[in-house]
């Protein structure tokens, strides 16, 4: 007679917000998870049954412009202050950068970066 082996069974994970998928069906399938995701579904990666990582649509260019609406709402509210339209100035990008003192810490970074390279 066999033996039964004493480890608990594992439950399987189900996704509320889309598929699930095992490591290897995902490397097996990953353009038809990909087009998923494309849609707007969460694919949930699992390995021997616990999830290890998800996949999910990057904002898209709608979202973000709901989350502007959002701000400008809390703005108009009074909740939140709103300088500029968000972009950084032209001139920004010609301003000089000021000197930084002997034993400055940024200084000591900088030239640690510039020697590394």
């Amino acid at each position: 007679m066999a033996r039964k082996s004493k480890q608990p069974k594992r439950k399987r994970y189900d996704s509320p917000k889309g598929r699930v998928a095992k490591v290897s069906e995902l490397k097996a399938g990953l353009s038809a998870y990909l087009a998923q995701v494309k849609r707007g579904d969460e694919v949930v990666v699992t390995e021997r049954g616990e999830p290890i990582a998800r996949i999910v649509p990057i904002e898209s260019i709608g979202a973000r412009s709901d989350q502007w609406a959002r701000v400008r709402q809390m703005q108009r509210e009074g909740r939140v202050i709103v300088r500029g339209d968000g972009r950084v100035p032209e001139r920004y990008w010609t301003l000089q950068v000021p000197d930084l003192p002997p034993g400055s810490v940024v200084r000591a970074l900088l030239e640690d970066r510039d020697e590394s390279w």
